[in-house]
């Protein structure tokens, strides 16, 4: 049987589809929710994600970061890196609606 090839879009939303499965234990949301995930650079052969966290001193960020590749990790198949990017995190950038039992949108 021939191997399924997606396209580097489908990709990427096996990814995002993959992180919801992630949940920030202090907010009860998913990384994707969140709007958390920013970006996905993927090759034939790893991948690399950069996130961020709701805030820098996120006490659960090494577990987010860490089962955030993983679950990235096995959802593409290939070798996966992440770091945490530069930008400050917003609740605009959560998906719509997710935060309105918080009161924020």
């Amino acid at each position: 049987m021939a191997e399924q090839q997606f396209t580097r879009e489908q990709k990427i939303e096996i990814v995002r589809d993959a992180l919801r499965h992630v949940i920030d234990p202090e907010i009860g949301l998913s990384v994707t929710e969140l709007g958390l995930l920013r970006e996905v650079q993927i090759e034939d052969d790893h991948a690399h994600l950069v996130m961020i966290l709701t805030t820098p001193f996120c006490p659960y960020a090494p577990q987010l970061l860490e089962a955030s590749r993983q679950k990235a990790q096995e959802a593409l198949g290939v070798p996966t890196t992440i770091e945490v990017g530069p930008e400050l995190w917003d609740p605009s950038m959560a998906e719509e609606g997710v935060l309105s039992d918080w009161g924020l949108f």
